[in-house]
């Protein structure tokens, strides 16, 4: 597809949420997820990296499903890529997905929790919890009588099944009910799992309320839990909001190398590690590939496995959507900076790294170079919102793996010009070499993160400073290594792209970490705005980039970030 079809496309989509789909030869080449589908769908008319490109080039059509909410967006997206492998996408290899209901396309329709729908039948969801939701189709059924059973079992009988003996079907099977009363029974399912909550809820309340008359208060305990159960159902895409302690904490970390990523789990439960795993991904192109990479997983592996009480990951997955949930699910998301979930943290990303470099990646870019192996590398990276605290990062690589105890960071003046404040990084960290002040060993060679520009302003700080060390770049977007003989673009299978890869992209965290601890720690005027705690104030700065960028932001947009609305809206309003 050129620019002008895509655009033709996107005219004819609704504005509301809901996923859409890139096609070519009934093959599915990439599945997103939007707030507004025409909207989404119209910006790749000019794409934003050239593994997107390619893949609207190579794309036909573009297919979509509306969803009620921006949360069933998102879990319908990671179902969708775990049933067609989108090559697209950032995958998770693993067959898990998202539960779903159907009602499926018989005379007497067959309500059930499924993985795999069936060819026109009726279908909602996705949905978070399987427990609940084979809980609140068991209410369902237990209400209106709806069948269950297989095609096999329901063929034939000539008396009713268990079920109709439990009170979970009407055994339409064997004439216990006409055609036309099952059909009403099944359009009040479709009432509730629409959204209709009363339809199922004040049935099971006067069944409660009953069995309490009763005195059977066992029966009336069971009843209200399944009512609580039927009543949390439609919030956050079908889970409760729980509040509850930090029992079990989830760490994750991420190495990226060439177009494949490793994602190591640690699980903690009771403040002991009791497992740790590790899971291949697809890695995306673009900037911020770990923050990718982390929005991708999270959704697709607990698709079928219980969230833990608090996610500690190595950067911020930078997804508002997937924050929504994860806040709707009552899962805490930190991005530690010091102590012991700073060290979970680093272990994470030990033993992803472990996974993911085997080979001798020092050894292969001295070859590349043309110097003797490496043994000591320092990357370098900045960090700010439009100007505001700016902060830098030194992190060290000794023999290809790195060493956490000489990672330096550094508050810069701030200033919005990106290659200013590299070369006063570079300055800060030559001058204390050459002053004897820094106890680290002098660095074989320096990796910048960034292109010429950035090279160019470190290579003026080596040059003022007089400190002779190496320096060469690796820019973002495209993965260019840029030395004193050009620009190379070096095969993404190469060990020594690997070990660059891995360097810049624990700079890159390392910056992105203190500065988000340097911005936090700065009052702003939304810190005497009631109902603006910590968690959304960062939430709006991480979304607008800073306290003008909040100021310059409509009414609309404000009410329209999760946890804001009309009213915060105004309050915001006003304060600024």
């Amino acid at each position: 597809m050129d620019a002008g079809a895509v655009r033709e496309r996107a005219n004819g989509l609704p504005r509301e949420p809901g996923v859409y789909q890139f096609e070519a030869d009934e093959r599915v080449l990439y599945v997103g997820k939007a707030v507004d589908l025409r909207d989404r769908v119209r910006s790749y008319a000019d794409p934003h990296s050239e593994r997107i490109r390619r893949m609207v080039e190579a794309a036909e059509r573009v297919d979509f499903a509306v969803t009620d909410t921006e949360t069933q967006a998102l879990l319908l997206e990671a179902n969708l890529i775990k049933r067609h492998q989108p090559r697209y996408n950032v995958r998770l290899k693993d067959d898990k997905s998202y539960p779903l209901v159907q009602l499926t396309d018989h005379e007497f329709p067959r309500i059930e929790v499924t993985r795999d729908p069936d060819d026109g039948a009726t279908v909602f969801g996705p949905f978070t919890n399987k427990g609940r939701v084979e809980a609140v189709v068991k209410a369902l059924r237990e209400t209106y009588g709806l069948r269950g059973c297989s095609d096999h079992k329901y063929a034939n009988r000539d008396r009713p099944c268990l079920d109709y003996e439990m009170g979970l079907c009407t055994a339409p099977c064997t004439d216990e009910i006409s055609t036309e009363a099952y059909l009403e029974d099944t359009e009040s399912a479709v009432r509730f799992l629409e959204g209709e909550t009363g339809v199922l809820a004040e049935p099971i309340r006067r069944r409660m309320e009953t069995a309490s008359q009763e005195q059977a208060f066992e029966r009336a305990a069971a009843l209200r839990d399944k009512l609580d159960a039927v009543e949390a159902f439609h919030e956050g895409g079908g889970a409760a909001v729980i509040s509850r302690e930090e029992e079990r904490v989830d760490v994750l970390g991420v190495a990226v190398e060439g177009d494949s990523a490793t994602v190591a789990r640690l699980h903690s439960e009771d403040g002991k590690l009791v497992d740790r795993e590790r899971h291949r991904v697809d890695a995306p192109d673009g900037e911020e590939r770990v923050a990718a990479v982390l929005s991708a997983f999270i959704p697709q592996f607990y698709a079928d496995r219980t969230l833990p009480d608090a996610l500690l990951l190595p950067e911020d997955h930078g997804d508002e959507k997937l924050a929504g949930w994860l806040d709707a699910e009552g899962v805490a998301v930190r991005v530690p900076g010091a102590g012991r979930e700073a060290t979970l943290v680093e272990l994470a990303l030990k033993n992803a790294r472990r996974k993911a470099g085997e080979t001798d990646g020092a050894a292969a870019l001295a070859r590349r170079l043309g110097i003797d192996r490496p043994e000591r590398i320092e990357g370098f990276d900045v960090s700010h919102a439009q100007g505001k605290a700016v902060v830098g990062s030194d992190v060290t690589f000794a023999d290809g793996s790195p060493e956490t105890g000489a990672y330096r960071r550094k508050k810069l003046e701030e200033t919005n010009d990106d290659y200013a404040n590299m070369r006063a990084l570079v300055c800060w960290r030559a001058l204390r070499a050459i002053e004897g002040r820094d106890d680290r060993p002098d660095p074989d060679l320096l990796l910048i993160d960034g292109g010429e520009g950035q090279l160019g302003a470190a290579r003026d700080a080596l040059a003022e400073t007089g400190w002779d060390v190496l320096a060469i770049a690796l820019a973002k977007d495209e993965a260019l290594v840029i030395t004193d003989s050009g620009v190379h673009d070096w095969d993404g299978d190469d060990p020594a792209l690997h070990l660059l890869q891995r360097v810049r992209d624990e700079a890159h965290r390392f910056a992105v970490q203190y500065h988000q601890t340097v911005r936090d720690a700065v009052s702003t005027p939304l810190d005497d705005v009631a109902g603006v705690g910590p968690e959304l104030r960062n939430r709006l700065l991480r979304r607008f980039g800073s306290v003008d960028g909040i100021r310059a932001a409509s009414h609309e947009e404000l009410a329209s970030i999760d946890g804001v609305g009309d009213a915060t809206a105004e309050a915001i309003d006003r304060a600024l």
